[in-house]
């Protein structure tokens, strides 16, 4: 199947100075992609630009086939949005919310079945200024969801959640991804891009510096492993890209065969990105 989202080139600037420069994605059906970045790297621009609320200056762009900029109703009601900032603390229920927005699609998931799916049918009568930072987000993405949407936009959904809410919210997007939904994710959350995204992209400066699994991202950076120790001689660390080797002349240089506090610690997805992010500064 042709993918979800192609991006060709992709230019954005604002007084001479480019925030979105020469990026290009392939983002499959049924994906969840996750775009990381740091404050000011391009992340909501290139965003924005995919969902058809800004324009370009330069290169191409395919949204479920079609170019944002001149997506019709029918190509709007294919597309899922959830921005973020909450939505507007209007004085009705969960219910009667999203009752009230279902008029607005031309084939609605039925209310019922959204309050189950983003688990708030126990709050179906509260009052939305009532509830929750947590129960407010999964309400956006039951209204981003309510017209059964293809590609759902998530712009950093989970910013200001305790823990518990953010497990909750990961819960959610995994279904929805089980469903077969195309989801891009931006996030500063590291183990969130580990736990839900296929692969993620990293953009820096309007630059995309890589795009690759979690577990792949970065490549060359993940070479070096740290090895720590403790004999005699007190505390040791080293850096490097044979662990075994290095861990076998460990324990021949002590007689007795058992090192204290030995441990080998590979690159965690955040020490790649902070990596990354060091290398364009």
């Amino acid at each position: 199947m042709d993918a979800a989202i192609v991006v060709r080139g992709l230019g954005k600037s604002y007084a001479g100075q480019a925030v979105v420069d020469d990026v290009e994605l392939t983002i499959e059906r049924g994906e969840c992609f996750a775009l990381l970045g740091p404050n000011g790297a391009g992340k909501t621009t290139t965003v924005e630009i995919l969902e058809g609320f800004r324009h370009r200056d330069a290169g191409e762009v395919t949204v479920l086939g079609i170019d944002p900029a001149r997506g019709d109703r029918n190509w709007r009601a294919q597309v899922g949005v959830v921005g973020q900032s909450v939505g507007a603390p209007l004085d009705l229920s969960v219910r009667e919310m999203l009752d009230h927005f279902a008029a607005y699609h031309a084939q609605p998931r039925s209310t019922d079945d959204l309050l189950t799916a983003v688990g708030l049918t126990d709050a179906a009568r509260t009052r939305i200024p009532n509830l929750s930072g947590g129960q407010r987000r999964r309400l956006d993405v039951a209204l981003g969801v309510q017209g059964r949407p293809e590609v759902l936009f998530l712009d950093e959904p989970t910013t200001g959640l305790d823990p518990a809410a953010r497990r909750q919210f990961w819960a959610l997007i995994t279904n929805l991804r089980a469903a077969g939904t195309t989801i891009l994710l931006t996030t500063h959350y590291l183990d969130e891009a580990a736990h839900l995204a296929d692969r993620v992209a990293v953009i820096a400066r309007g630059r995309l510096l890589d795009v690759a699994t979690p577990d792949a991202l970065g490549r060359t950076l993940r070479l070096a492993v740290t090895v720590r120790w403790t004999d005699e001689g007190g505390r040791h660390e080293v850096s490097t890209r044979t662990p075994t080797a290095t861990v076998r002349e460990i324990l021949a240089s002590v007689p007795t065969g058992e090192v204290p506090d030995l441990a080998v610690y590979r690159p965690s997805l955040e020490d790649v990105y902070l990596a990354m992010l060091e290398h364009t500064e």
